[in-house]
């Protein structure tokens, strides 16, 4: 098997749930998913947490849970091959679970934070996600101005904070990898869009067809269906042998 994007150095992954359901995280959206329990119009919002921390740490905790103790599965490891072997600029993910840094991945934005780590609003302090926190108590409160602290991550009602280093990390991008996502969404849908726009091509890992396939791929663009954690290194393999 050979592939039009083999050998080029302007590639660049975007990441979705579908990454790290094989790693043993349910997809938030899914019948199983996060969602089911909380409704993240919320739970999920910023003005959730300014107006009743206590009631957002539920979902904090939670989703803690779900995260801890979780280890990168064959596509995280792939992607981590990837840039190694300077065949991937970097990787834009809306995954908040930082197994794409445990993979060994050095060049990750993470559109939508991460859950390894707690700021405050007030002050800007910032601390691990200590496991401790996930037990039933107080809202974890800053040490130094004592306002409740929240997990890195983007909540609904915050902009996304890493849109600069996205599209620095875009920069002449014409080989979009789209993995384990749909793509559909602000700002995910803008960086394939881009690329198709520039006359660059998408390549889909996803379990099935989506939207994004449906409206077109570009000139080398390919969809390739089942599991990624499977369907990913076995890609990589056939292109670069």
């Amino acid at each position: 098997m050979n592939h039009a994007w083999a050998g080029r150095r302007n590639a660049v992954a975007l990441t979705g749930a579908g990454v790290s359901v094989e790693s043993g995280i349910p997809d938030f959206r899914s019948d199983c998913g996060l969602w089911r329990r909380f409704d993240p119009m919320e739970y999920a919002t910023l003005e959730c947490f300014l107006n009743d921390p206590a009631k957002a740490w539920d979902l904090y905790r939670e989703l803690g849970t779900i995260l801890k103790d979780r280890r990168p599965n064959p596509a995280h490891l792939a992607l981590a091959d990837m840039e190694n072997r300077g065949d991937l600029n970097g990787i834009l993910t809306q995954n908040i679970d930082g197994l794409h840094q445990a993979a060994g991945s050095r060049s990750v934005v993470e559109l939508h934070g991460t859950h390894s780590s707690l700021h405050c609003l007030g002050c800007g302090h910032t601390e691990p996600f200590a496991s401790t926190f996930l037990k039933p108590g107080p809202v974890p409160s800053c040490p130094a101005c004592g306002k409740a602290l929240k997990p890195n991550v983007v909540l609904f009602g915050e902009p996304v904070r890493e849109a600069a280093l996205a599209q620095t990390l875009m920069a002449g991008c014409r080989t979009m990898f789209v993995i384990g996502t749909s793509a559909e969404v602000a700002p995910a849908c803008l960086y394939p869009d881009g690329v198709l726009r520039a006359g660059g091509s998408v390549l889909e890992f996803n379990l099935e067809p989506t939207e994004r396939t449906r409206s077109g791929l570009g000139p080398d663009g390919v969809l390739i269906e089942g599991p990624v954690g499977r369907t990913l290194p076995l890609f990589l393999d056939h292109v670069q042998s």
